[in-house]
C-alpha cells in the first residue's frame, strides 16, 4: 500500500480503544505499550454526539506526531447507519492510517470504503454477525483489507448464544477467521475483547485460546489489559531459540527436508519458524541481534 506502513499495524499484537470524545486520551493511548490504538466513533460514542466526536478527531489530528500516526486506526460507524458516510468524508481528509469497519457483510462495502478513502488506507472488517460470518472469504479477499477481527460480543448477540466464560461456543467461528484470513493471505486474525477488568486469570485464558487457536492480536477495552496482551503474543525464549535453530538447520540442509531434536523439519516448520521471528524483530521494535 502506497504511503502505509503495513508491516507495523499487521505484526501488531495489542489494539486499545479510545473513545473520539476523548482526544485528551490520544496520547496517552499511544504511549500505554499498545501497538495500536482504535479511535472509536461506533460503539464508544452516544447517537447525539456523533458529530461532536468527529469534530474533537478532526482538532486533535494534526497534534498527533506523524510516526504515532501509523499506529492509529479509526473505528467508523456501521455501512448502514446515517453516521457512515459523514465519517468517510472527514477521515479522506485527515489521510489516516487504517479504518476499521464494525459489522462488515459485503465485499461491496469495503470497496466502496477502500476508493473513498484512497489506497494508502488499510481496512480490518470486523466479524461481528452471522452474516459477516457467511461472507468472511469475500471481506478476506477485498482491497486494502489487512487482517480480519472478532465482534465476539456483538456475534453473541446476533446468534443468539448465550457462552460460558470460555467461549468454547465460538471455537468453530474463530477457526472460520483463522481459515478465512490464511486463504486470502491475510495476517492472523485479531481476537475480540474480555471485559472484565478485575479478572486477571480470565484474561490469560483467553490470551492462551487466542493464541492457541491462531490468533495473533487481540482487541483491548483498557490500558491495563496491554501488557499481558503484548506477552502472550511474544515469543518466548525458548521459541525464538528453536526457531533461529530450525532455519539453521534448513540451511544448512539447502531446504531439504532435516532432522532437528528428532522431529523433522520442511517447508510448513520453517515458515512457522521465520513467522515467530518476525513477532520477535516487531515485539523488539528493531532488527533481531542475530
Amino acid at each position: 500500500m502506497s504511503g502505509f506502513d503495513g508491516q507495523l499495524l499487521a505484526l501488531a499484537r495489542s489494539f486499545l480503544f479510545v473513545p473520539a470524545t476523548r482526544p485528551e486520551r490520544f496520547a496517552k493511548a499511544l504511549a500505554s505499550g499498545a501497538d495500536a490504538v482504535i479511535i472509536d466513533i461506533e460503539d464508544a460514542v452516544a447517537p447525539g454526539e456523533k458529530a461532536q466526536a468527529r469534530q474533537l478527531l478532526a482538532q486533535a489530528w494534526p497534534a498527533l506526531p506523524t510516526a504515532s500516526r501509523a499506529r492509529v486506526l479509526v473505528r467508523v460507524n456501521a455501512g448502514n447507519t446515517a453516521w457512515h458516510g459523514d465519517d468517510l468524508n472527514l477521515l479522506g481528509g485527515l489521510g489516516v492510517a487504517g479504518v476499521m469497519l464494525p459489522k462488515a457483510e459485503q465485499a461491496a462495502q469495503l470497496s466502496h470504503v477502500a476508493a473513498v478513502l484512497g489506497p494508502a488506507c488499510a481496512l480490518v472488517p470486523m466479524i461481528e454477525s452471522v452474516a459477516g460470518l457467511d461472507a468472511a472469504d469475500a471481506l478476506a479477499r477485498s482491497p486494502q483489507v489487512l487482517r480480519l477481527a472478532f465482534g465476539n460480543l456483538d456475534f453473541q448477540a446476533d446468534a443468539g448464544l448465550v457462552c460460558e466464560p470460555d467461549e468454547a461456543e465460538l471455537t468453530a467461528v474463530r477457526l472460520a477467521l483463522l481459515l478465512a484470513s490464511r486463504r486470502a493471505q491475510l495476517s492472523s486474525p485479531i481476537d475480540g475483547v474480555t471485559v472484565d477488568l478485575q479478572a486477571p486469570a480470565q484474561l490469560a485464558r483467553d490470551l492462551l485460546r487466542s493464541r492457541s487457536g491462531g490468533f495473533g492480536a487481540k482487541l483491548c477495552i483498557h490500558p491495563s489489559q496491554v501488557v499481558a496482551v503484548n506477552a502472550a503474543f511474544t515469543p518466548s525464549p525458548t521459541e525464538i531459540d528453536r526457531a533461529r535453530r530450525v532455519l539453521a538447520a534448513g540451511e544448512a540442509a539447502g531446504g531439504g527436508v532435516v532432522s532437528l531434536d528428532g522431529r523433522m523439519v520442511d517447508a510448513p516448520v520453517l515458515l512457522l519458524a521465520r513467522r515467530t521471528l518476525a513477532r520477535t524483530l516487531h515485539a523488539r521494535g528493531g532488527p533481531d541481534p542475530t
